[in-house]
């Protein structure tokens, strides 16, 4: 059965932020109803909120509520890292296709921390391939693409590292901005956490994912292109 979301609790944030101290499985443990209770039920109550609307963007989102599947694991995989904290101290959801390497694909995202929220959309991680063939899409259609672009306007920022050196010389500064990412994401980062606590953060989430749908079916566009030949791009 179905929960509404209500918001989230200054008692799940204030876990959060007491998760960055701690970190250690005993308290994990005897906090985990907190954990449960105020981080858990509302991000699931949250997925299913915004699932219409998603599916509305694209019928091949991945909405199922679960660890996993839509929600981060607060438990750290610590096996190739050099901080070997147990836990983190944020929590997320995403909608994407379903896919074994969801990484360098285009995701929506929301974040929330003992201090911030985030939400956006872009990779988490694109390798060259991807990006070189998102720079294919903007150099045949430069100025169809920042029509596009146009919905990434604040509170969206373009984020992600860019080469050291212009990869064109003389580009337009608007596309240059993009062309020379070698991963990115368009993302808003809000300090008012008070946001959090009101059922209205799905209307705001559902405004904002709405309008970066051209971007998302743009950055289809190039996931279509990894089944073309080079040759014949």
């Amino acid at each position: 059965m179905s929960t509404a979301f209500n918001g989230f609790s200054q008692q799940g944030l204030n876990f959060l932020q007491q998760v960055r101290i701690e970190n250690d499985k005993e308290w994990f443990e005897a906090n985990r109803q907190v954990y449960d209770q105020e981080l858990l039920t509302p991000f699931r109550a949250l997925v299913e909120a915004l699932s219409a609307t998603m599916l509305a963007i694209d019928p091949q989102f991945e909405t199922r509520p679960a660890i996993g599947k839509t929600l981060s694991r607060i438990h750290r995989d610590t096996r190739f890292s050099h901080d070997k904290s147990r836990y983190r101290s944020r929590m997320w959801l995403t909608f994407k296709r379903p896919s074994k390497d969801w990484k360098d694909a285009p995701v929506y995202f929301f974040e929330l921390g003992p201090d911030l929220l985030r939400y956006g959309l872009g990779y988490y991680s694109a390798n060259k391939q991807t990006m070189d063939l998102f720079r294919h899409t903007l150099h045949r259609q430069p100025e169809l693409f920042l029509e596009v672009a146009e919905c990434c306007r604040a509170p969206f920022e373009l984020v992600g590292e860019s080469y050291k050196r212009p990869l064109v010389k003389e580009q337009n500064p608007e596309i240059a901005t993009w062309y020379n990412r070698k991963s990115f994401a368009v993302m808003a980062t809000d300090l008012h956490v008070e946001k959090l606590f009101s059922p209205t953060l799905v209307d705001e989430l559902v405004k904002f994912f709405q309008r970066l749908e051209p971007l998302y079916h743009w950055l289809m566009r190039v996931e279509t292109l990894k089944q073309v030949d080079p040759a014949d791009l």
